[in-house]
């Protein structure tokens, strides 16, 4: 059953969301490779699901963590694709 979050509820999950995500995940511009982003990105993924069930949607604040994930891993493979072939 999904619960209908009013704006005191979605500034709670915001919190706790960010919460969570400090003590869980590492900031995205300290990830040294490939696939310790694809891990992140995954649970990061898994962690909206949750929340996009339990409650209908998700913290604005997961989007923009993802978004951030994505950016390092796509600095990280450019990086990567210049020292290779350039």
């Amino acid at each position: 059953m999904h619960k209908v979050m009013n704006s005191f509820d979605q500034k709670k999950r915001e919190l706790e969301f960010r919460a969570f995500a400090n003590r869980h995940f590492e900031r995205p511009s300290d990830c040294r490779n490939a696939d310790q982003i694809r891990f992140y990105v995954q649970e990061l993924c898994q962690k909206i699901s949750e929340y996009e069930n339990r409650f209908n949607q998700a913290p604005a604040y997961a989007y923009v963590l993802l978004a951030q994930y994505n950016l390092a891993h796509n600095q990280l493979v450019h990086r990567e694709f210049v020292s290779s072939y350039c």
